[in-house]
């Protein structure tokens, strides 16, 4: 009777303090986690091959997002698009794209980016971003600016980076690929 009595009131100050924090929560304003989606989004790059510009884009957007307007740097990123998923217009050259050479797609289902801090922009509505993108098991930092704009409940963000292939070791030696890849971020976060 002593252990039930010990049980249930340790059951109801656990949900008072759960209830606690989700008061305070609301109170406080704390922004929700958004959701990326590939509905409404696109994240699309352009590389050099064989002396063509090639676009292609990649979906499977997932990943949580945590942004309040008011306060960048409470904010947090982290998203990926899954590897297999990547199209550039000719389903040969996609097929290959996956294997080990490049993305080895089977190893690493996801390229994902884990955001380390964001600061406000000199203009409204923008931001700079300093994060991890993680490629084929290989980790860098980078930086970018980006635009953000509500929609519905929650925002579309907007930015582009470019990144060097080989620095994860995308692509290997190869001579008809160029090195530098542009990446445009289009994310539609509910």
């Amino acid at each position: 009777m002593v252990v039930a009595n010990i049980a249930n009131w340790a059951l109801v100050a656990f949900f008072r303090v759960d209830l606690f924090a989700v008061a305070m929560s609301c109170l406080l304003g704390s922004p929700p986690v958004l959701k990326p989606t590939d509905q409404g989004s696109r994240v699309s790059f352009t590389i050099r091959n064989f002396g063509l510009q090639v676009e292609g884009s990649l979906s499977g957007l997932g990943g949580e997002i945590i942004f309040d307007p008011q306060s960048p740097a409470t904010a947090r990123f982290d998203v990926f698009v899954k590897s297999a998923s990547i199209r550039t217009g000719n389903r040969l050259r996609d097929d290959h794209l996956i294997k080990k050479d490049y993305l080895n797609a089977a190893a690493y289902p996801e390229i994902r980016f884990r955001s380390t801090s964001v600061k406000a922009g000199s203009s409204a509505g923008s931001y700079a971003i300093t994060g991890i993108l993680t490629i084929k098991g290989v980790s860098k930092e980078i930086s970018f600016p980006f635009r953000v704009e509500p929609q519905g409940t929650g925002y579309v963000f907007k930015g582009s980076f470019q990144i060097n292939r080989r620095d994860f070791g995308v692509g290997g030696s190869s001579i008809s690929l160029g090195d530098n890849l542009t990446m445009v971020l289009k994310v539609n976060a509910q």
